[in-house]
Formats: structure tokens, C-alpha cells, sequence
């Protein structure tokens, strides 16, 4: 699945659950910014290392706080995708 189909997907479900707009926009902005730094790609072909790059790279200029919140929208997004099997 693609990342963008698979935002979709989520961002409907956390919409379900109740998730607040404010943490909604905050969570697509951070999944802009995957998409951007990957591309469109397939989920799957993702790996840890690679997000590691990712966010010791992007981290750079972030402060602590904004950093610990791209990490949280990560480990949820990847949680959520493994839990629903895409």
C-alpha cells in the first residue's frame, strides 16, 4: 500500500476513534513530510534503519519536543499499519 493510501486509512480510523482535529492536522502534517522525504512509496519497502535516517536527519533542526512528536505520529502510524495487516 501506498504511504498516501495508507494515511488515508488511518487518519479515517483515528477519526472514528475520536481523535481531535488539532491532533489530526498535527499527524498529517507528519505524514507530509514522510511522504515527502520517501516519496509516494510502497509501506512496506520501509525499514527501521531507514526511519532512523529519517528522523536523526529531519531531527537536526527540531526542537525536543517537536522531534518526540514525529516520533510518536511514526510509532503510531506503524503500529496502526502493522495491527491492520497492510
Amino acid at each position: 500500500m501506498l504511504l498516501s493510501k495508507a494515511w488515508a486509512s488511518f487518519e479515517a480510523d483515528k477519526r472514528i476513534e475520536g481523535f481531535s482535529t488539532q491532533t489530526l492536522k498535527a499527524y498529517q502534517l507528519q505524514s507530509l513530510l514522510l511522504i515527502c522525504y520517501f516519496k509516494d512509496v510502497e509501506l512496506e519497502s520501509l525499514d527501521t534503519i531507514q526511519l532512523k535516517e529519517y528522523l536523526a536527519i529531519s531531527g537536526n533542526h527540531l526542537k525536543p519536543a517537536s522531534l518526540a512528536h514525529r516520533i510518536r505520529f511514526i510509532k503510531s502510524f506503524f503500529r496502526w499499519s502493522h495491527e491492520e495487516g497492510t
